[in-house]
């Protein structure tokens, strides 16, 4: 007797193993090469939101444009600041690193910015591979934006990608 059978006799099999299948995707941890952080992670897990008034705004006042230019300054001195003489294989390496560049991303943006920051960093051995990272995103392209930076040397490769997206 598990803690499955009573859904797989109403359910039926077929409704069950996708149920299984997808409490496996929601246990499974990101693997030891990347470390992905959202704010929205952050705020559900610390502290209640705070409440905003309404401000019916659809675009970002032009003081608080996403800057992609200087986030991808930020993403490349948090890498050679970090990575200088890394050995791959520091599982919380890549972690430490998404943290930082948040960080700074979020100083960058200020405190009245109205968007979401995701920071990816994939890391993996640099041994003559080759590597590439694709990316898809459903967004609104005129103030939805992304900065990225890779970084390689002889011991190790990194990947890091900002996404800013405009929320209403």
């Amino acid at each position: 007797s598990t803690q499955l059978d009573g859904p797989i006799k109403k359910l039926g099999w077929q409704a069950a193993i996708g149920r299984v299948s997808l409490i496996g995707l929601m246990n499974r941890k990101m693997s030891r090469g990347g470390s992905i952080h959202s704010d929205s992670e952050e705020a559900a897990s610390k502290v209640p939101r705070e409440q905003h008034e309404n401000t019916y705004r659809h675009e970002p006042k032009e003081s608080q444009k996403f800057p992609s230019k200087r986030t991808e300054e930020i993403i490349r001195s948090v890498f050679h600041s970090n990575l200088i003489d890394q050995k791959f294989g520091d599982q919380d390496l890549t972690t430490h690193l998404t943290e930082l560049i948040r960080l700074q991303v979020k100083q960058e943006l200020g405190k009245e910015n109205r968007y979401k920051i995701v920071v990816l960093v994939m890391m993996g051995s640099s041994s003559g591979q080759g590597v590439q990272v694709a990316s898809r995103c459903l967004w609104y392209p005129q103030f939805d934006k992304f900065a990225s930076y890779s970084y390689k040397d002889e011991n190790l490769f990194a990947v890091g990608t900002v996404y800013g997206i405009y929320y209403e």
